[in-house]
């Protein structure tokens, strides 16, 4: 075991470092980049010790080992942001878990005399890091019916969580997460880089400045899925995996790769995302940044819309999950939201006000606008700036630092993921639905509300 780290409840005050009064007043949404001597020897608190929970296509690339975008630039992994140490990876596939720590050890030797390190521990039970009082934080980047177990436990145990999206497997689900991170009081972070994604904070920035007038309608398209695969006939388990672990809470069925990731891949999107038990689909998926956009850009990070209808398929195979769906939201404030899926659809996001438009295609995001100005336009005296918004890995670390929010809460993330959820709802009943976002309940529906809940777990996970 390792000696046990600490943080301090000292850390960096951010405060000192944002650019203007009216920023000021939005600090807890705009964390502005910070010199990274604040990391260094004189750092104001110790390494911040971290385990990476799932080291899967997400998990062992971006969160782990970071990505270049173009257009945007290097998105550090956790193993590149400043101060922090990756101590253990944990994951059921061994094969898996034995690429992610020689990840780790060969990245963390190019800085030894020796050329030499063995410093990153590999467990195949998350319990096993959960248990660890070495270790400050967690980047969870499981499956996602695996996402709010794991999080609570690791709150329970004083650990720092930082979690990938989409965050939960029901709007009730969703909620108990919310209310453990802030009953053990750990600073936490939906895992989201599309706030940090200039193109798209950029867009926000002018909306929330008014550069189109009043938002009045957003219209969202989210990418196509590949073609359902029928049932599969039952698989022998790779060796390599424990599959009973990967199956966790949720019903036990027989193994066939469709279901779960292809065996010695780290490259492919997972079959498992396109699984009802095990994801939700497109809208959750993709639902999770761009309804995170929606609600920034109108500032309702804390509510959501009060009716949604909408209608989708429901393929009869294996991959089940929702395709082809539009789904349309409003907001009491008069707000229209619209998304769609198609076959062929392409992902984009377009803020249209009452004196202009601003639309965002592909990722990052390229820009157009129905004033060109708009796409150099910069923020006057008093107006919000998101233009040095640090990466998600690394706001979390410097939450971490400073004892401090992140951008996105879990509690904003929460409320991302439960308008995909609600939309999906809607969906199954094929009905207008009345939601209270406040008791986060449908009014008047007894068959909706019913549906706010994950099924029951097979099995309940403790230490």
């Amino acid at each position: 075991m390792h000696a046990k780290t600490t943080t301090s409840n000292t850390g960096i005050n951010r405060r000192h470092f944002l650019k203007s009064a009216s920023v000021l007043a939005a600090a807890a949404t705009a964390p502005m980049i910070l010199p990274r001597r604040l990391f260094g020897a004189d750092a104001p608190s110790k390494r911040i010790t971290v385990a990476m929970i799932g080291t899967g296509r997400q998990g062992f690339g971006q969160n782990l080992q970071g990505v270049n975008v173009e257009g945007v630039g290097r998105i550090p992994g956790m193993i590149e942001v400043p101060g922090v140490q990756i101590v253990a990876v944990c994951d059921v596939d061994s094969w898996r878990l034995g690429k992610a720590k020689q990840a780790v050890n060969d990245y963390y030797a190019k800085n030894t005399a020796s050329g030499a390190y063995k410093g990153c521990d590999a467990y195949a039970d998350f319990r096993d890091i959960i248990a660890r009082k070495d270790i400050d934080a967690v980047m969870i980047s499981t499956p996602d019916f695996w996402h709010v177990p794991m999080a609570i436990m690791a709150a329970q145990s004083g650990k720092h969580v930082s979690c990938e999206k989409p965050l939960s497997m029901s709007v009730r689900q969703g909620r108990q997460l919310v209310m453990a991170m802030e009953k053990y009081r750990v600073v936490n972070r939906t895992d989201s880089e599309f706030r940090s994604l200039r193109p798209q904070n950029h867009a926000v920035e002018m909306v929330r400045n008014g550069r189109i007038g009043k938002l009045e309608k957003v219209e969202i398209q989210f990418p196509s899925d590949p073609t359902p695969v029928p049932v599969q006939p039952d698989m022998p388990v790779p060796k390599e995996l424990d599959y009973e672990m990967w199956l966790g809470p949720v019903p036990e069925v027989p193994y066939t790769e469709k279901r779960v990731h292809m065996p010695f891949d780290i490259l492919k999107r997972p079959n498992w995302m396109r699984v009802d038990n095990y994801a939700q689909g497109m809208i959750t998926n993709w639902g999770a940044h761009y309804f995170d956009l929606v609600q920034w850009a109108n500032d309702s990070e804390h509510t959501g819309p009060v009716e949604v209808e909408g209608q989708g398929e429901f393929p009869k195979s294996l991959w089940n999950t929702m395709i082809n769906f539009e789904v349309n939201y409003h907001y009491a404030n008069g707000l229209a939201v619209t998304c769609r899926q198609t076959p062929t659809s392409k992902p984009f996001i377009k803020y249209i006000g009452s004196a202009g438009w601003i639309l965002l295609e592909g990722y990052p995001g390229a820009m157009s606008a129905s004033d060109p100005g708009l796409l150099t336009s910069k923020p006057g005296a008093g107006e919000l700036d998101f233009s040095q918004t640090l990466s998600d890995k690394t706001d979390f670390i410097v939450a971490i630092q400073s004892n401090g929010k992140t951008l996105e809460p879990i509690a904003v993330g929460h409320r991302a993921i439960s308008i995909s959820q609600i939309g999906l709802i809607a969906c199954q009943l094929g009905e207008k639905l009345k939601w209270n976002p406040e008791q986060e309940l449908f009014d008047g529906n007894n068959a909706a509300n019913a549906l706010l809940a994950a099924p029951l777990a097979r099995k309940q996970w403790a230490m």
